[in-house]
């Protein structure tokens, strides 16, 4: 028999139904998804699964993180159980692959941080994550230029000082629309002052990530009340208004994963395995 260890989700509130809702919910590896309480009757709770030991002990993780089809695989399982999670109560989403070696060593750790675990889901309760991001998007430099260049030939400008002109050209629209993104990120600050219970800074995407036209120049998140989600985004998008080469994108709900941070959850996933 293969051995197995605990691999856990999140921490959460037991809510009438919930466990008739994971039942078809598949997590990390196929395995079914399971209820590990604080205590007998308790209603706080962790959800879990059991995962091969051999794929999740240290040095075998370590490899597989460096593996990008396992690791949105397991990506896409752990976020499929704590969305599950989320559409019935409130969660604090653990860090991917936070592993213990056994539900009764999940079990102590609830116990021993259960105050603040408490006080978090708290103060997440009626709230969702919404993501921002604000995108510069510059004339294309071959437009730039193209167009410059035209207009330099018909001023009778020489090829020389006509393609000056179009470099010219090109990084003025570039420096526009650098300006214009700031202002949307300035605007879109403050109206996350005024409606959101909390505001979390990413690192913005770039290479692989930043899969979309523009280059991702702010990529935010925050915490709202469920009954101001919709007048967030008709106010954020709204900001980008009369502003040129600038694109905003509001995304979510998702569970509050920039926002959880629960006890412990800063270390090594596989620290927790001791």
């Amino acid at each position: 028999m293969t051995e197995s260890v605990t691999y856990a989700y999140a921490v959460l509130r037991v809510t009438e139904g919930l466990g008739v809702a994971l039942g078809g919910v598949e997590g990390v590896a196929g395995a079914s998804v399971r209820l590990v309480p604080q205590d007998s009757g308790s209603e706080l709770a962790a959800a879990v699964s059991s995962v091969p030991a051999e794929d999740f002990q240290e040095s075998a993780l370590r490899c597989h993180l460096e593996d990008l089809d396992w690791l949105e695989t397991v990506a896409r399982a752990h976020h499929a159980v704590i969305e599950a999670l989320a559409a019935h109560t409130t969660v604090l989403p653990l860090r991917l692959a936070t592993v213990y070696l056994d539900d009764k060593r999940v079990g102590t750790v609830l116990r021993e941080e259960a105050d603040e675990f408490s006080q978090a889901l708290r103060r997440l309760a009626g709230h969702l994550e919404w993501g921002v991001k604000i995108y510069a998007e510059p004339q294309p430099d071959t437009q730039a230029t193209r167009e410059a260049g035209a207009a330099g030939t018909a001023d009778g400008l020489s090829p020389g000082r006509a393609y000056l002109r179009a470099r010219r050209s090109q990084r003025h629209s570039r420096d526009e629309a650098y300006r214009a993104a700031l202002q949307a990120a300035e605007r879109v600050e403050a109206i996350g002052h005024t409606m959101a219970a909390g505001h979390a800074r990413h690192r913005v995407q770039q290479g692989e990530l930043a899969a979309d036209a523009g280059e991702n120049v702010v990529n935010d998140a925050y915490l709202l009340p469920r009954e101001a989600a919709a007048d967030f985004r008709i106010q954020v998008l709204d900001a980008a208004r009369g502003l040129p080469g600038v694109r905003i994108d509001v995304t979510g709900p998702w569970a509050p994963y920039s926002f959880a941070a629960p006890p412990g959850t800063q270390t090594s996933a596989t620290d927790r395995t001791s």
